[in-house]
């Protein structure tokens, strides 16, 4: 075996603060194995704009206590130097969950900091309102969110301000993420790191606050037949616990689905956006003969809906489908202050903004940037987050989602409308916006950089028989956004094309928008991204 790397394994067992991965680490050392050994040493997770995020497992490339610890160790220096003195820890229910949180709030306790740590596994909104109630410096949420079963992670919010930064309570961004990372390269030992037992474990009290905020977004609650589904995760107990205090009807859960399960036994991926992951929920929606069907990933951060639609049965609606209803829907009632969504998503809520005469930006992908926009009214991305009340949760928030896309329901149902007449009525006004995500997972992320890379070097003229107009380098961005890894392609016919690496898993990303208009565009819209699909799935994937 290479000496330098048994010299490395050596060196993380003995400062190992978990016996189990120690363990481990220790049989591969006897059984000589060097090439497993290889893939856990590959140098140090890396600390982002997404905090930590990868497979459990021993050593230094996975998520561990001793990982995590050593986090936890550069963040409370972070702190330090900036005269932080708070920090509130949230957890989900997947494996290691627990112990990732033990371990941040023994370092933190040790590091003299104030630690509040939420009761149990709670949705990661909970923990994003928790930070601005308590007014703590930091939170913590130990989540991977809708990874796959075995990963975990470990997601960094600031409350106020920082690094020039107006937080107020949501994810990092640069320059943070690369301060906070710095802190912890120098972490090199969790020997020398004090450890602390002082902790304030919180009552259900912020858990009562956070319902009662939610629920005060619903008006006129109905008694519609809704399905739902927490795909294994977090969601369950505190959705119910905001519908009913909103005064909905009790929601008809997908049992099978319904409690917290680290294993996600049911769904390959617990991702709604998946196939076929909220399968058991529509048969659900057949059997009990419902109105909607809505689904939470594990963390509960994100709202997916089903509806029953006359011409194909029951369907799951776009991200960008459930950003126009909701877009439309908080315009109506309330035109000001300032809708957002994220350079990936669908042009229509500009389009909504402008008829209402509301103020509009656009956003590089993920809700750390649209969490920085104030007066924020309405946010969403396409992968399925919606922010409808910035002011309690200053995040994505899959609940009060729910609940304001039941109070929608509700309300057109009174009007003899549906979910997909409103829909209607938004592109008759506007044109048909069809968007569609090609997502393609591969083993290594140097394959996605020479894709980008030749694209930028060689540019096609064409794609699928359209004509290029225009290609944007997002690295070299004109339109004031920060740069950001990506290409986007301006096709002939109103046809954009945004294609990036995934921040958060290793996948490759094409998000294609289609705009048509007359009384045939749905159908002219489905044969150009049926055309463009394999196209585009044959040009990423050389």
């Amino acid at each position: 075996m290479d000496s330098r790397l048994l010299a490395e394994v050596e060196d993380w067992i003995a400062d190992d603060p978990d016996p189990v991965t120690a363990h481990q680490l220790r049989e591969l050392v006897t059984a000589d194995n060097e090439k497993e050994l290889a893939k856990y040493f590959s140098g140090f997770l890396q600390f982002g704009t997404a905090g930590l995020r990868g497979p459990i497992g021993p050593g230094p490339s996975c998520m561990n206590r001793a990982v995590v610890g050593r986090t936890a160790a550069g963040l409370a220096k972070y702190m330090q130097s900036r005269g932080m003195t708070s920090v509130v820890i949230g957890r989900d229910a997947r494996h290691g969950s627990e112990d990732y949180t033990q371990e941040t709030a023994e370092i933190m306790s040790g590091a003299g900091m104030k630690v509040f740590i939420l009761p149990r596994p709670l949705p990661t909104p909970v923990l994003a309102f928790a930070i601005g109630e308590l007014g703590v410096d930091i939170g913590v949420m130990v989540t991977a969110s809708h990874n796959p079963p075995q990963d975990n992670g470990y997601k960094v919010y600031v409350g106020p301000n920082a690094d020039g930064i107006e937080y107020r309570g949501s994810q990092i961004i640069s320059p943070t993420d690369g301060l906070i990372s710095k802190e912890i390269d120098l972490v090199t030992s969790l020997a020398g790191e004090k450890r602390g037992n002082s902790w304030t474990i919180l009552d259900e009290t912020i858990i009562e606050k956070y319902i009662h905020k939610s629920a005060k977004l619903a008006t006129s609650p109905g008694d519609l037949k809704i399905v739902y589904t927490a795909m294994h995760g977090v969601g369950t107990e505190t959705i119910q616990r905001v519908f009913h205090s909103a005064g909905f009807a009790s929601l008809i859960l997908v049992d099978a689905q319904a409690q917290p399960d680290p294993d996600f036994p049911t769904v390959a991926f617990p991702n709604p956006e998946e196939p076929g992951a909220i399968d058991l929920a529509l048969e659900t929606a057949r059997n009990f003969d419902a109105d909607l069907v809505i689904a939470n990933d594990p963390d509960a951060d994100r709202c997916a809906a089903a509806v029953k639609d006359p011409l194909t049965g029951w369907r799951m609606l776009r991200g960008d489908e459930l950003g126009a209803l909701l877009g439309e829907y908080i315009a109506r009632k309330n035109p000001s202050g300032v809708f957002a969504n994220s350079i990936v998503s669908s042009s229509i809520l500009k389009k909504i903004a402008e008829h209402y005469k509301i103020e509009y930006r656009q956003t590089l992908t993920g809700f750390k940037w649209l969490a920085k926009i104030p007066q924020l009214a309405f946010g969403y991305e396409e992968a399925l987050g919606y922010c409808v009340d910035s002011e309690s949760v200053n995040d994505k928030d899959g609940i009060s989602a729910a609940l304001l896309l039941a109070q929608l329901a509700t309300d057109l149902s009174l009007e003899g409308m549906t979910l997909l007449d409103l829909l209607d009525e938004i592109w008759l006004r506007h044109g048909f916006h069809a968007t569609e995500q090609i997502s393609l997972r591969v083993s290594d992320l140097s394959k996605i950089q020479a894709m980008l890379s030749a694209l930028r070097a060689t540019p096609p003229s064409s794609i699928a028989g359209k004509s290029i107009r225009q290609i944007d380098d997002l690295m070299k961005p004109a339109d004031d956004l920060p740069p950001t890894d990506g290409i986007r392609i301006w096709l002939e016919e109103n046809i954009r094309i945004i294609i990036r690496p995934s921040g958060t898993e290793a996948k490759v990303k094409c998000y294609v928008e289609v705009i048509t208009h007359g009384d045939d565009a749905k159908i002219r819209a489905a044969e150009t991204i049926a055309l463009l699909k394999p196209a585009l799935t044959e040009m990423v994937s050389r």
